[in-house]
């Protein structure tokens, strides 16, 4: 199937007690074989070790795929863009628009203003997050500053 063999524990073993990688190679091609930089190359230009054996999505190279970068705005950094979509906003939000939504969901969401129903506890929870994540980022320290 496909060249592939499937043999049991047994008739694996028997296999491999009767192989031989080296079989009709010559001492230097062992050699070469059993050296730790056995495939790779040295690349002449970078003088540093370049990976050959089928590297099609270059992860090796230092050249692999471009990382997607976030669209300008001052909230760029990691988290940003889940915990303004948790109070409702987008990248171009200021300081005082974050305060303002946590505010109003702070009011909407928490017990006390529910009479007690606590079944949006997840959704205050994720709002407290987000603010506090906020809170830390530098766009908002930036403009804070500002006002």
């Amino acid at each position: 199937m496909g060249g592939w063999q499937f043999l049991c524990l047994e008739h694996v073993r028997a296999f491999n007690a009767g192989y031989n990688y080296f079989d009709g190679m010559s001492v230097d091609e062992i050699h070469a074989a059993q050296s730790p930089m056995a495939g790779w190359v040295q690349d002449m230009v970078r003088g540093k070790p370049a990976f050959t054996i089928g590297d099609p999505h270059e992860l090796f190279s230092g050249k692999g795929p471009a990382r997607p970068k976030p669209p300008p705005g001052k909230w760029a950094a990691p988290g940003d863009a889940k915990a303004l979509g948790a109070l409702g906003l987008d990248r171009n939000a200021s300081p005082a628009d974050i305060r303002r939504a946590y505010r109003a969901l702070v009011r909407r969401y928490h017990p006390d203003s529910n009479g007690g129903d606590r079944s949006h506890e997840g959704k205050l929870q994720a709002v407290v997050n987000a603010f506090t994540h906020l809170k830390s980022a530098a766009g908002y320290k930036m403009e804070s500053n500002k006002t």
